[in-house]
């Protein structure tokens, strides 16, 4: 059964554009990776500083699998843009 995984994050003040190029180029990887049926970055009308990526899988191991994907000090580069820890959940229909 195909998944949706909704990742929530919150920009430091003034880096918001940093994190917004930071997740779209994150978002290149995760389309190339097995399983993932797509992947979208929005950015709130209401609050800048608040981005989502909603990603469609195959499976939640399939998107686990995934985060390998991204080089760990690729990830570091984007921890001082966060306002607080990112959040994400897993939804089916």
């Amino acid at each position: 059964m195909a998944i949706t995984r909704i990742n929530n994050f919150e920009a430091r003040v003034g880096a918001e554009q940093k994190l917004y190029e930071f997740l779209q180029s994150v978002i290149s990887v995760i389309k190339n990776c097995s399983g993932c049926l797509g992947c979208q970055l929005l950015r709130s009308t209401e609050n800048p500083t608040s981005l989502v990526i909603i990603e469609q899988w195959e499976s939640i191991e399939f998107h686990q699998n995934a985060a390998s994907a991204i080089p760990p000090e690729k990830l570091k580069e984007a921890y001082d843009l966060f306002a607080v820890p990112p959040s994400g959940r897993y939804y089916s229909e």
